[in-house]
Parts: C-alpha cells; sequence; structure tokens
C-alpha cells in the first residue's frame, strides 16, 4: 500500500516522567506533605563549615509568603504563592503551596542561622556544630579457653 503511513505510538516517558516530578496523587512522597503541596526543588551543599541549603522559590515575598522552621535536627521550608493565575491551555507554572522538609545530620543550632532571599532562590546557612574526634583504640583479645570471656 503506497502512501500509507506506520502510525508511530507515544512513548509513556515523559508522562512518567511528569507524574514523578509532580508527586504521586494522594501519596505522601514527602513527609508531612498535604495532596495540594509541591515540593520545592532544593540544592544542599558546604561552604565554610556551614550546611548551606539553597531553594528554588521565584516569584515570592519572602516577608509573606515564605516560612523557615527547625526543630531539632529537621529543617521545614514552606511558601504559598498567592498570585492568581489566567486559564491557559497549559501550564507548567506552579502555584499554591510548596513545602520541602529536610532532616539535618545534626541539631540546627538556636543562633548563627542565616536566611536570604535573591532572584527567586531562599539561601539558608545553618552552621555545622564543631566535630568531635572519636578516639580508635585497639581493645585486646584474649583466649578464654571454653571459660568464657571474663571481665576485668
Amino acid at each position: 500500500m503506497a502512501g500509507t503511513l506506520t502510525p508511530r505510538h507515544r512513548t509513556l516517558l515523559p508522562d512518567l516522567l511528569d507524574w514523578l516530578e509532580t508527586g504521586i496523587p494522594n501519596f505522601p512522597v514527602f513527609k508531612g506533605m498535604a495532596a495540594d503541596t509541591h515540593p520545592v526543588p532544593i540544592e544542599i551543599s558546604e561552604e565554610d563549615g556551614k550546611f548551606v541549603l539553597r531553594a528554588e522559590l521565584p516569584g515570592m515575598d519572602p516577608e509573606h509568603d515564605i516560612e523557615v522552621t527547625a526543630t531539632d535536627d529537621v529543617l521545614a521550608v514552606r511558601a504559598r504563592n498567592t498570585d492568581t493565575r489566567q486559564e491557559k491551555h497549559r501550564t507548567e507554572f506552579r502555584y499554591g503551596a510548596f513545602e520541602r522538609i529536610v532532616r539535618l545530620p545534626f541539631t540546627i543550632p538556636e543562633k548563627g542561622v542565616e536566611a536570604g532571599y535573591e532572584s527567586g532562590i531562599l539561601t539558608l546557612r545553618i552552621p555545622k556544630p564543631a566535630e568531635t574526634k572519636e578516639a580508635t583504640r585497639a581493645i585486646p583479645v584474649r583466649a578464654s579457653h571454653g571459660k568464657g570471656v571474663t571481665m576485668a
């Protein structure tokens, strides 16, 4: 049959990636995250002895829309975009509530934590506690000769 086209099947990969990026509906991917809450993209690094977390929150008013809380070793970044949106055929912009909860490998200190917002990026600098050196020491092992180990 000349002139007929073989139908091309659309791959499911882009749809799957979109679904995973936005979170599985009604499935708590992130701790404490409601079904209508979007994850906040973050970047974590260490600079000058400080734990640095950068969160992508474009178009926010840092004094009214962003909330950062710390409890023990848990850092929570929450934001709410209150702008209204026009209905479009398709949009990838996210409106509504955003949240990201991160557990740090140490307790967050009460003092010294810095937070700044510039060009849509929230930057948190958290001082790391002084590292304690773990002294490695040898423990001698003696043969027990079937009598069990004696504790001295």
